[in-house]
């Protein structure tokens, strides 16, 4: 009789197994239909641009007047990137600081207070970031950067740069947690110091980990929009200046989408900016999976 209850249930384990991976497959095979619709529905509508707009003029004009026929999104492309780049300078080296910290000096009971805090820290809605930096970061730049509005690159930037935090501290926590002891007890017997021990070996060490966080710190900042919308003065021109309004692809593709009739020029180039978006999540998703394959190696 146990005989058979076993047998019974080892064929129920071996059916439920056969079944949840084709579950697993039908869900991936399901997903993939479905980003791949995705794309190829903003491809079809934004590359229609193109039929009454020129490439050079879309990717390397700035001047955007749907009003007047002129469709140039370089502006919104380079506020794009230079607000990425601006939050990543900002946010990386404090993000890793702190990554450093916790994973290596920080008491154990600090350790944690501060992780839950750090993961917690993700929860926070983008329009709250957003409606802070109006209130407080925008006015103080006005009044003590001499900025005229307080609007600009700059605001957007360092509200950026706070919201992809949780994302550097904790990825490169993992990262620096993961280099093998040995490495670390070798480092200090040969005489190095602790920080000598965390800044020539701990963080080359994990440095893959580390590029992989900026990374995806970086995909968070291309995509978000709310709270860049709120702080970057949606003014479609080229920033010359970190205090000069501008605008970004995201925050143009918010304000306009809503007014914009399908199918038009207008609404077929906002299209194509969110392909843009989409390219630049690609491509950055490219570069981590060669970070990991290396890191594999």
């Amino acid at each position: 009789m146990s005989m058979g209850t076993g047998t019974s249930s080892h064929a129920l384990r071996i059916m439920t197994d056969r079944y949840m991976r084709y579950l697993f497959i039908v869900s991936a095979f399901l997903m993939t239909i479905i980003i791949a619709s995705i794309i190829v529905f903003v491809g079809q509508q934004g590359l229609q641009t193109f039929r009454d707009v020129s490439v050079i003029e879309f990717f390397l004009n700035n001047k955007w007047d749907p009003m007047e026929g002129r469709y140039g999104a370089f502006s919104f492309i380079a506020g794009t990137i230079l607000t990425t780049l601006l939050a990543i300078a900002i946010g990386a080296p404090l993000g890793l600081a702190c990554a450093v910290f916790m994973a290596k000096i920080a008491p154990p009971r600090l350790r944690e207070f501060m992780r839950p805090a750090t993961d917690l820290y993700v929860a926070i809605p983008s329009v709250v970031y957003g409606f802070v930096g109006m209130t407080i970061l925008v006015p103080f730049i006005r009044v003590h950067f001499g900025a005229s509005n307080g609007f600009g690159l700059m605001a957007a930037s360092v509200i950026l740069a706070v919201m992809i935090l949780p994302t550097i501290i904790s990825i490169s926590e993992d990262a620096i947690r993961a280099v093998p002891k040995p490495l670390e007890e070798a480092s200090l017997a040969l005489g190095a110091t602790r920080w000598q021990t965390i800044w020539r070996v701990l963080l080359p060490a994990a440095l893959p980990g580390i590029l992989t966080a900026v990374i995806l710190a970086m995909a968070r900042a291309v995509g978000e929009t709310m709270a860049v919308q709120m702080v970057i003065g949606n003014t479609p021109q080229l920033a010359t200046s970190l205090f000069m309004p501008t605008a970004t692809l995201t925050s143009e593709i918010v304000i306009e989408m809503g007014n914009t009739p399908f199918g038009s020029t207008w609404g077929n180039s906002l299209f194509l900016m969110a392909l843009v978006l989409l390219l630049l999540s690609m491509a950055m998703i490219m570069i981590i999976r060669q970070i990991a394959a290396r890191r594999s190696a």
